[in-house]
This record gives structure tokens, C-alpha cells and sequence, in this order.
């Protein structure tokens, strides 16, 4: 009768530690899951904002350097400003760059190129840790050597 008491209560005690230890597998696999979705979702607002190498100044450089005004844009007197949308990402990688607001003429297609072979940034920083952030960029075209058209007055 002892030995089949001790039996069952050593059966019992198993099962609770496997119970408990099931628990905690799913808990640690909970957690995992939880930081892989941290790490995929795209911040609008974080405790750090992503930083071009350098800073601003250094990006208005960059930019200045390896835009080129489209050859069709420029005959056609286009101007105004092209709305890029774009995800800085938590190794500062750039993806994801689209056009939210165009003007046309080949400007659009520039100023995607160009943020599209940016350097990596400084990513954004949430809870102290790096993670991808949502970014929107202006980008310029202007003519300087062309007066203004009514059609360009209305693109700005």
C-alpha cells in the first residue's frame, strides 16, 4: 500500500513539474514572439529618431551632390517638391522608399534613385533598442537659371 501511495504521488509530483515546464517553454516562446513583433513593426513615434551619417547638413549634402535635375523636368520648366516615403530599418538600411507626392517629369524616379543609394542611417531607438522607422523626406527641384511659369507657380 506504501509503495503504490509513493507511486502516485511521485507520478503526480512529474506531471506537475512537466506542466510547469511546458508553462514556461510557451511563456519564453510567448516573449520571443512578442520581440519578433517589436522588431517587424514600423515606428512613427520613438524615443530617438533615425539620423542620416552626419546629420541633417550631411544629408542636404549628399543630396546636392548626387541629385541630377531630369533633362525632361528641365526643358519643361517643372518645379516643386517631391514627397518621399520611406523605412529607415533597425540595421539603418533604407526600404521601402515610394513617391507620396510627385511632380512629374522624371523628379519623381530622381529622388527615389538617390534616396535608394543612401548610405545606412543611424536607426530610430524605442525601449533601447534599434527599429525600423517610417520617414518622409522633401526633396526639392528648383531651376535657377529659368523664370517661373504660371504652371510652376501652381505646382508649389
Amino acid at each position: 500500500m506504501k509503495s503504490i501511495l509513493i507511486t502516485i504521488v511521485c507520478i503526480t509530483f512529474s506531471l506537475l513539474i512537466n506542466a510547469q515546464t511546458a508553462d514556461s517553454v510557451k511563456t519564453t516562446e510567448n516573449n520571443k514572439l512578442k520581440e519578433n513583433e517589436i522588431e517587424k513593426e514600423v515606428f512613427l513615434i520613438l524615443d530617438k529618431a533615425p539620423q542620416f551619417p552626419g546629420g541633417e547638413n550631411a544629408m542636404m549634402k549628399f543630396l546636392g551632390e548626387n541629385m541630377k535635375y531630369p533633362k525632361v523636368a528641365r526643358e519643361a520648366g517643372i518645379q516643386g517638391t517631391v514627397y518621399l516615403s520611406f523605412v529607415v530599418g533597425a540595421d539603418g538600411s533604407i526600404s521601402t522608399v515610394q513617391v507620396t507626392n510627385g511632380i512629374g517629369g522624371g523628379c519623381d524616379e530622381e529622388a527615389v534613385r538617390v534616396v535608394q543609394s543612401m548610405p545606412k542611417w543611424k536607426p530610430g531607438i524605442q525601449r533601447g533598442k534599434p527599429v525600423p522607422v517610417n520617414y518622409t523626406l522633401p526633396i526639392c527641384f528648383i531651376l535657377h537659371d529659368s523664370p517661373k511659369t504660371e504652371k510652376n507657380k501652381s505646382k508649389q
